[in-house]
């Protein structure tokens, strides 16, 4: 894959002078904020959608955005991604094979993906409601495993530590941890970044789980389940529509997950207590 980086220019938090108020206490101090830059997707030279994202980690992105997206079928398919800076956002250049290309032309983006925005830029409901195939995997998840990785998620987080604005994706292997983490102001963004990351890196999506800071709604659900892995495990709650699919689609599913607690809300097979994987 060849990938041209050139230096974006973009920030992913600034400093800013803020007035602090603490009861009749008023300060005045230095604050960070997260930024959200335009990210313009172009494929084959025709852009395709806007997304309001953090501008880091952007080749994973755009690998894993394609993926989910159902535009390629494997990472081999992206053929290349350039990188340009604007003085208005970024530009990603990705060419993509011609017959992968011309079925592009029914999907009727070209709209602004906002920041929450998991489905926007979608024209028609069938594009809007892809159904994954059923993941297959014999993940065995212990409650220790899920918690330990749960008590460690705010270190990793270096974004959301400075700005605390920030939504993250971890990739966890029950025995070994956080293996890696992504970040970005879009909880969506920051899953499909860690998805690039683990398909460019030819990890083995049915060893570990995916941790999300954020609630699990229907298109969190969609892009863990499009890519084979087995287990989505959410900071909030999930909607109607997630469990649904997820329960369809053979993913287990479980929300409100803190370091002492958890709900599981379909499939529940794959996490065990303790003793029970000894």
């Amino acid at each position: 894959m060849d990938e041209l980086l050139l230096d974006l220019g973009w920030p992913s938090y600034k400093e800013v002078t803020v007035d602090r108020w603490k009861g009749d206490l008023q300060e005045q101090k230095q604050d960070y904020v997260a930024e959200e830059v335009p990210i313009s997707l172009i494929y084959n030279g025709l852009p395709h959608v806007v997304m309001l994202a953090t501008p880091t980690n952007l080749e994973e992105f755009a690998l894993g955005f394609s993926i989910t997206e159902g535009i390629l079928k494997n990472p081999q398919e992206l053929l290349s991604t350039r990188i340009y800076n604007r003085s208005n956002g970024i530009e990603i250049q990705i060419k993509i094979p011609e017959h992968r290309f011309q079925c592009m032309s029914d999907k009727g983006r070209n709209l602004t993906g906002r920041t929450g925005c998991g489905l926007c830029g979608a024209s028609t409901l069938k594009q809007a409601i892809r159904q994954p195939n059923a993941v297959d995997g014999s993940l065995v998840l212990s409650a220790t495993d899920l918690r330990t990785a749960l008590s460690e998620l705010h270190q990793h987080q270096h974004l959301n530590r400075i700005t605390g604005a920030i939504h993250a994706a971890a990739w966890v292997v029950p025995g070994q941890g956080i293996i890696d983490i992504r970040e970005d102001v879009g909880r969506h963004n920051a899953l499909d970044k860690l998805i690039g990351f683990l398909l460019k890196t030819e990890k083995d999506l049915s060893t570990g789980f995916v941790i999300v800071t954020s609630r699990a709604s229907y298109e969190m659900i969609q892009k863990t389940a499009w890519v084979g892995i087995n287990l989505l495990a959410a900071i909030s709650a999930p909607t109607g529509l997630a469990i649904r699919l997820a329960n369809e689609t053979g993913l287990t599913l479980i929300g409100f997950a803190r370091n002492d607690q958890h709900v599981v809300y379909t499939h529940p097979q794959r996490l065990t207590h303790n003793s029970d994987v000894l």
